[in-house]
């Protein structure tokens, strides 16, 4: 039985891994824990099954960049840049784009 956040959610996956609330959920406690590479990968298969779910482009960059990955950053960035113009998001948009902008050259 699990006993935490981070195994109920990974529980959750596994059940259901087309659920992408569980599955974000599951990507974000994974980042909290320090586990950056998990919660990318996470990210990226959220944003496979689901690409409009806007706000896993913007964690996942972040995640990038944590890991000095900036060039996977930026690309994740520009995807949920697409993304969010195509979903007519502006907010998100803004803030991608803003993430985006404070990358080194």
């Amino acid at each position: 039985m699990a006993t935490n956040r981070l195994e109920i959610l990974e529980q959750m996956v596994q059940q259901d891994p087309k659920n992408s609330f569980a599955r974000y959920g599951f990507a974000m406690e994974c980042a909290k824990a320090g586990d950056l590479d998990r919660a990318v990968a996470e990210y990226r298969t959220l944003i496979a099954n689901d690409p409009v779910y806007l706000a896993a482009y913007f964690h996942a960059g972040q995640a990038l960049e944590k890991l000095g990955r900036i060039d996977e950053a930026r690309a994740i960035y520009e995807q949920g840049v697409a993304a969010a113009a195509a979903k007519g998001d502006g907010h998100t948009l803004a803030e991608i784009r803003a993430a985006l902008d404070l990358l080194p050259v």
